[in-house]
């Protein structure tokens, strides 16, 4: 069996805007510093909070982009690269808003007014810059946690890992080569066999020890080209010929940490315990 090696490490600083690439990242229980500690929200229906916004419905955020620096994160727009935005790392209002992400409801703070006015002018619409403080606890989804993890404004789960062959089998079946920022991954791993990331259950990346709990199950969002912020097709549709069980389409395996440290590009991959894959791949 070829070597398995960690060949990209990607955070999403605000949640569905642009991703940044790192040589080497520090792991933490919620996900690597600084992944998706910060999100937009828009104003619910009556009682209801503050909700998420995503590329799902907003397909314009594909071409906000995303820096970090020591101090700050940078954000642009794609085609107005000189306008942008600085946003200190630890930036936070004493405003409290009760925020909703799929069914959960948490506890996020506003980030500023400068903040809000350059992302409602830039996606045409009232929303709002929320950063997730240390004393909010997302708790991974009960059927799947090891030991009561949590998760920072992530979808479901701190991590997402996603092997390369499993990206090339995919592209060899469209006959075309659609980007692995499609499917945003935190972790990609070459080597091995397309889809064998489904049966790693337990597994050491650098020598820092996880555990493979979930098949991720991936929406329209995979859909939008991120180079133009356009919505197709695919690769939904060829990926539900051969990757759909339950209504649900799957690609990439989701991750949970066992220990805190630091990640790195070239780091090697050991599969320490197997489990049957759930989606069937021959």
């Amino acid at each position: 069996m070829p070597n398995l090696s960690v060949t990209q490490i990607r955070i999403y600083p605000i949640k569905s805007l642009g991703a940044i690439h790192l040589q080497e990242a520090v792991l933490e229980p919620r996900g690597f510093r600084y992944d998706r500690r910060w999100m937009l929200v828009a104003p619910g229906t009556g009682q209801a909070p503050w909700q998420f916004i995503t590329q799902r419905t907003v397909f314009p955020m594909a071409l906000i982009d995303v820096a970090l620096t020591d101090s700050h994160l940078q954000v642009w727009h794609r085609h107005r690269p000189a306008d942008r935005l600085a946003i200190p790392l630890e930036q936070m209002t004493e405003e409290t808003l009760p925020v909703q992400i799929w069914d959960d409801q948490v506890l996020a703070r506003a980030v500023s007014a400068e903040a809000d006015a350059w992302f409602s002018r830039e996606l045409g619409f009232s929303c709002r810059l929320v950063r997730m403080p240390e004393s909010t606890e997302r708790m991974v989804d009960p059927a799947y946690a090891q030991d009561g993890e949590i998760v920072s404004f992530a979808d479901a789960y701190p991590y997402l890992l996603i092997g390369q062959a499993s990206l090339d089998e995919l592209n060899r079946r469209l006959g075309t080569s659609l980007e692995m920022s499609r499917f945003r991954p935190n972790l990609v791993v070459a080597g091995g066999t397309p889809h064998e990331e489904d049966t790693w259950y337990q597994l050491r990346l650098g020598g820092l020890p996880f555990y493979g709990v979930k098949p991720c199950a991936r929406c329209v969002l995979t859909t939008i080209d991120p180079q133009t912020g356009e919505k197709g097709t695919e690769p939904l549709k060829t990926l539900a010929a051969y990757r759909k069980l339950n209504h649900k389409i799957y690609f990439g395996q989701n991750l949970l940490p066992a220990a805190a440290g630091v990640l790195r590009v070239g780091d090697p991959v050991e599969v320490v315990e197997r489990r049957p894959a759930r989606v069937p791949f021959p």
